[in-house]
């Protein structure tokens, strides 16, 4: 255990900053930027000037200066790889600088935040909310029928009983002190969860870097590359944190939810025993921020990793060309040589060529245009639970409708797997044909030619997306999929 913890604390960068001279400073300033006023990312210029500002103040009246060091040159300091608690870098387009707050940073706030005294501590909802995840977690395992039946009809005689009493004016209300006991859960459990997207995108981040330096250092044949860098792709989505994260951010899609979630926000900071949170007040809205903030970074690394993968391949090409050139030359010097005794002997009838072009190369995945602008068109009551009622679309089915498909014709399109296999499961059964990973598929979407797809929903209504062209091909015929659009590759800069 001792050592353990010594080296945890020799390798995190949230103590070094609690250990530091600096670190009211530095939790002062960056925590209200980042954290308080959750900040995803601001220009170097900005930053550097909210910083001139606080020094201005503190060095007044001290002599010598508190903090003698120009701001630039503070926060230059706190972004070195050493320190790890900014991140400064350049976004696509812009010359300017700009920084953003690393996860390490926002644990030491935390920690710090945590040592305050804090004159009401509440605990009964904490112990609700455990109950409840432990009688979710036992019941929702439970493969026996009866069991869940035994279940299902004890919450309906609660809610019975409760209906009765409520019909008879016997109103159950929450005191003074679960409400705020209730409302100091809500804003710290919100505040956790703006944490841990910064955590997610740095975790993205990390994987991206573990990828690149696996490509530039691998020595081994391009096919098992490919395989590598896709699995470890799907490795992270298909995770725990993976399916956690887009299920939620499936949830902050929906408009009816997101009004409905401020409904119910404005009508408990009204109420009069609660001191409203003011960070609450718009809390959604910074979750769906973040939430795209973390998509957008982890587009923008599948495009610059397939870039690099480009660049790879065009390195490995001119080569290629190199080597012919050579051989046309040699050919050229022999050409007036007696080659009548030159040959050698082969086992097979003929030598068996595979070229380079005849493997497939990585496609990534293209990003979806996904218009999430819905309209509510009744004021019906929504069941909170819907988040926890996923749809299950058995992917192993789809795969195995596309490959029978696929060995009939080599390449197939996505219009004709929806003719030959009309949806069942709505939008769900659409995405997931989408996301199909397999070993003896490769799907392709073209940009360059869009395509609507029509079907009817369980109410009947028709419902299009307009997405890309997808098609669907064995491994070995990917190419065949793929559209040429006569570029060449370039030297790169």
């Amino acid at each position: 255990m001792h050592d353990d913890l010594e080296a945890t604390l020799r390798a995190s960068a949230a103590w070094r900053l609690l250990r530091t001279d600096h670190a009211p400073l530095i939790l002062g300033f960056l925590g209200q930027v980042f954290v308080e006023e959750n900040v995803r990312t601001i220009a170097g210029s900005d930053l550097t000037s909210r910083l001139d500002d606080l020094l201005y103040v503190l060095n007044e009246g001290q002599t010598p200066p508190r903090y003698p060091r120009p701001p630039a040159g503070y926060l230059d300091e706190w972004a070195m790889p050493e320190k790890g608690w900014l991140r400064k870098y350049y976004p696509q387009g812009s010359d300017e600088p700009h920084f953003d707050a690393t996860p390490a940073l926002e644990k030491a706030f935390g920690f710090v935040r945590s040592l305050r005294s804090r004159s009401f501590i509440g605990t009964q909802s904490r112990l609700n909310t455990i109950v409840e995840l432990l009688r979710q977690m036992a019941f929702g395992a439970e493969e026996d029928p009866e069991v869940r039946l035994a279940e299902l009809h004890r919450r309906r005689d609660l809610i019975d009983r409760e209906i009765a009493e409520v019909k008879r004016g016997n109103v159950a209300m929450l005191d003074d002190a679960a409400q705020r006991d209730r409302y100091q859960q809500l804003s710290a459990m919100a505040s956790e969860l703006l944490s841990d997207f910064r955590e997610v995108e740095a975790n993205f981040r990390a994987l991206d870097r573990q990828l690149r330096e696996q490509i530039a250092g691998w020595e081994g044949s391009k096919a098992d590359l490919l395989d590598e860098v896709i699995g470890d792709r799907n490795a992270i989505a298909e995770s725990d944190q993976g399916r956690s994260f887009h299920a939620f951010y499936d949830f902050l899609l929906s408009a009816e939810r997101q009004q409905e979630f401020t409904d119910l926000l404005g009508q408990v900071q009204s109420l009069p025993s609660i001191e409203p949170d003011p960070r609450l007040r718009h809390v959604h809205y910074d979750w769906l921020d973040a939430g795209e903030r973390t998509q957008s970074t982890v587009r923008l690394l599948s495009e610059q990793l397939r870039r690099f993968l480009d660049d790879q391949v065009w390195l490995e090409n001119r080569r290629v060309v190199e080597i012919l050139r050579a051989i046309e030359q040699h050919a050229i010097a022999l050409r007036e040589q007696d080659l009548s005794g030159l040959g050698m002997t082969l086992d097979a009838s003929a030598p068996t060529v595979v070229l380079p072009l005849e493997r497939p190369l990585y496609q990534p995945r293209a990003s979806l245009t996904l218009d999430s602008a819905l309209v509510a068109d009744d004021d019906r009551e929504l069941d909170a639970t819907a988040l926890l009622d996923q749809v299950f679309v058995d992917t192993e089915r789809l795969a195995g409708q596309v490959r029978h498909l696929v060995r009939q014709d080599a390449v197939v399109g996505l219009t004709e797997v929806l003719v030959a296999h009309p949806l069942e499961q709505g939008l769900a059964e659409f995405v997931a044909y989408l996301s199909l990973s397999d070993v003896d598929l490769a799907v392709v979407f073209d940009e360059s030619n869009p395509q609507e797809y029509q079907w009817s929903d369980e109410t009947g209504r028709q419902v299009v997306a307009r997405i890309p062209r997808v098609t669907f091909a064995r491994p070995g015929r990917v190419i065949d999929a793929l559209p040429y659009d006569g570029s060449t590759h370039k030297d790169p800069q």
